[in-house]
């Protein structure tokens, strides 16, 4: 398994969705496709990644960021501002660019397999797009990396 790379056990030629489709077109070409993400393009060049995890998010509850009232003003947590306000944008985003997330982690079809599996557990990610130059080329799942564990 050491000597293989991405291209090597990749879906090749993933179905791709633009920025300005729905999050409801985004939902249905996934259950279609029985799919768990998919990239987003314009053109041919990579602008997002959209999971079942951001359509959930649409559902969830958004809590307002932690912080501490000192002397009339607000001390928001490092970062808690930020989160809350990337939380409440996919809450109520009507488009896959509302939802995305935007500059996702890449692999190149050179990637060694055991580099993508140690980048999939450090990210706590499920799946990678492999790209060449700024297209999609496939992608890359923690299932390929099972099924070829498995032979």
């Amino acid at each position: 398994m050491s000597e293989l790379t991405a291209r090597d056990i990749m879906t090749a030629d993933p179905v791709t969705i633009g920025p300005e489709a729905s999050v409801t077109e985004a939902a249905h070409i996934m259950a279609e496709r029985r799919v768990g993400a998919l990239p987003v393009v314009e053109g041919a060049k990579l602008v997002g990644f959209v999971t079942e995890g951001d359509l959930i998010m649409q559902d969830a509850k958004v809590h307002f960021p932690t912080y501490l009232s000192l002397l009339g003003g607000y001390i928001f947590a490092p970062g808690a501002a930020d989160r809350f306000e990337s939380s409440l944008r996919k809450a109520v985003g009507a488009t896959v660019a509302d939802v995305m997330t935007t500059d996702p982690v890449t692999i190149a079809p050179e990637a060694l397999i055991t580099d993508v599996a140690t980048l999939l557990v450090e990210r706590d990610i499920a799946r990678v797009p492999v790209v060449e130059g700024d297209r999609v080329i496939g992608i890359v799942s923690k299932s390929d990396i099972v099924r070829t564990l498995a032979g």
